[in-house]
């Protein structure tokens, strides 16, 4: 198995978000490689964190990684969505931070076996739980034509998700499609030859989409947005780190409504849902990476952090 090392993307402002005490408790809910979480491990002195991955390898090489600090931290494997069921079995009702780096690690993207990557041939795949059942393999070969056009042009963005879909669908008539080089030839074939020469690998978009699907990502996302105001303790953190539009507008939304509250129609002259805020907006806009990071990891060009806090249940904040 190659060596899991992940490059954490915004490592400086995403831990400096969280406002790291040594007795907190602290979720990471994308463990990775443990970048982000070892700078938490070793903030701590009676506090504890919380390491959550879907992907074993993750897991493994964050163990490791942990060990100076295993005294302190809990190793899950399970996927961040299920936050409450988490912190339940733990036993624990809120936390001080959470940080949920999204995407997918470098490791997947460069481990050719896991079928991420267009660039290397591998049986497709893109499970990041290995355990799961749905595989691209299934998405690419089973899947309908307007169920594949679907997914190509709302997770992916793919301005030719027809023709693409039409290319699969006639190619799998054929014979299934059982490699990323043979999936990135079957996208090729759907793209007119202007959208050939675009900078952009033209396989780029639709790897995307694919994986989105088969890990259920932008689903997730939801859920545990959704959750996670709920279990924070007053003056707690939530940071999340996006890499493309579809998450990030997910994020933004349920951070602004949280901070917003009443769900009234706007023509209402008074509120009558009775919701209060629950959730700080931190910063208006999202935290980018600078030029020196940018410099060193390319990857981080479309990271986004934005980071909110949990509103004391007080009179104070009422009608804010």
């Amino acid at each position: 198995m190659t060596e899991f090392h992940h490059v954490s993307v915004l490592l400086r402002e995403s831990v400096e978000a969280l406002n790291i005490r040594p007795d907190g408790i602290y979720l990471d809910g994308t463990l990775g490689g443990a970048g982000h979480s070892s700078e938490i491990a070793k903030r701590l002195t009676t506090g504890r964190l919380i390491g959550v991955d879907r992907d074993p390898a993750a897991l493994a090489a964050a163990r490791e990684r942990l060990a100076p600090w295993m005294d302190r931290v809990t190793l899950v494997h399970s996927n961040f969505a299920a936050l409450d069921q988490i912190l339940d079995e733990l036993g624990i009702p809120a936390v001080d931070g959470m940080l949920f780096d999204l995407g997918v690690s470098s490791p997947q993207l460069d481990e050719a076996s896991r079928g991420f990557s267009y660039m290397a041939d591998a049986p497709l795949d893109m499970r990041m739980d290995p355990g799961d059942s749905l595989s691209a393999f299934e998405i690419v070969n089973t899947w309908s034509q307007e169920d594949l056009r679907h997914i190509l042009y709302a997770y992916g963005e793919e301005r030719y998700a027809p023709q693409i879909a039409a290319a699969i669908v006639r190619r799998r008539a054929e014979r299934p499609i059982e490699t990323t080089l043979e999936l990135v030839d079957v996208i090729r074939s759907g793209m007119p030859p202007k959208a050939l020469r675009e900078k952009q690998h033209p396989a780029k978009r639709s790897f995307q989409a694919i994986r989105i699907a088969v890990n259920d990502e932008l689903s997730a996302v939801d859920r545990m947005m959704q959750r996670a105001p709920d279990r924070l303790n007053p003056g707690g953190r939530l940071a999340v780190i996006t890499f493309h539009s579809l998450e990030d507008r997910i994020v933004k939304n349920a951070m602004a409504q949280a901070a917003k509250g009443c769900t009234c129609p706007p023509e209402f002259p008074v509120c009558v849902c009775g919701k209060k805020p629950t959730l700080r907006l931190v910063s208006r806009k999202p935290i980018q990476s600078e030029d020196a990071e940018l410099a060193d990891n390319p990857r981080a060009r479309s990271a986004k952090l934005r980071v909110a806090e949990k509103l004391d249940r007080n009179p104070q904040y009422d009608g804010l």
